[in-house]
């Protein structure tokens, strides 16, 4: 079921978006209905940090490391339906490793060195605000900043 997406209200605004996610946990832990509540990153930069240099080999060398763990876990899926252990675990190993080798180096060798580079990309933003339905923003205000009781003053 989809629901449409009521007017929204900023209520606060963080430059870190763990702070941000404190605040919707703040309200999930005081019973707010948060699938009413959003955190929006602004300024959006993609940052990208090469690693080092891609080559055939180190391709290669990748595909069959992934490919180790993907036979290891079809070895293991094999293991439960047969009395010998080490059998399909080693051969769920040396096969995906082999295999994943060679899907590694032909989708490297396939760029024709267009990438010839490995890197880790992250979407970062400049501020996260956290955002809720209008109707319920004057809540979640008084939930995250709770106001101190007032002073009763004594005498004239």
């Amino acid at each position: 079921m989809t629901r449409t997406r009521s007017a929204r209200e900023t209520i606060s605004v963080h430059a870190e978006y763990e702070e941000a996610q404190h605040d919707v946990d703040t309200l999930s832990d005081a019973l707010f209905p948060v699938d009413r509540t959003s955190i929006v990153g602004r300024d959006l930069r993609l940052d990208e940090t090469v690693t080092g240099r891609l080559t055939v080999p180190r391709a290669a060398a990748a595909g069959a490391a992934s490919g180790a763990w993907f036979g290891l876990l079809i070895g293991v899926v094999f293991f439960l339906f047969t009395p010998n252990f080490l059998l399909p675990v080693a051969a769920g190993i040396v096969l995906g490793a082999i295999f994943g080798g060679i899907f590694g180096a032909v989708a490297h060798a396939a760029t024709r060195g267009r990438r010839d580079f490995a890197s880790v990309r992250r979407l970062e933003a400049s501020s996260y605000e956290v955002q809720v339905d209008a109707e319920l923003a004057g809540r979640a205000r008084g939930l995250l900043n709770p106001r101190p009781p007032l002073e009763v003053m004594d005498g004239p």
